[in-house]
């Protein structure tokens, strides 16, 4: 299976997650923190990170501005909002339930 397809699916869930503990980042920051904490398992690419964010953007889940760096370079940052703390939860629980059916499934098979 390849490293993308992995990650099919559960992005949005990682970047609600990685917001709501990390607080306001770029998309470049996020990219890279799931790719080194996964040690490179998943990997994310800039076609699937910002329509991700977008439709999060979209859905009122997360809320994004412009900033300027340390760098002087302009950069968008995501922050999540409170609606998306609640999608946060409930998508986790969600997730949580499919994991252990699946592992569940495979013991037995």
């Amino acid at each position: 299976m390849a490293r993308q397809d992995a990650l099919q699916g559960s992005l949005p869930l990682l970047i609600l997650k990685l917001l709501d503990r990390r607080g306001p980042v770029h998309g470049y920051g996020l990219t890279t923190f799931i790719e080194q904490t996964s040690e490179e398992a998943l990997r994310v690419e800039e076609g699937s990170l910002y329509p991700a964010l977008h439709r999060l953007e979209e859905a009122r889940l997360v809320k994004a501005k412009w900033v300027v760096t340390e760098n002087k370079r302009r950069a968008r940052v995501y922050e999540i909002t409170p609606a998306g703390r609640k999608h946060l939860e409930t998508e986790e629980e969600r997730w949580h339930s499919v994991t252990a059916a699946v592992a569940q499934v495979l013991k037995l098979a």
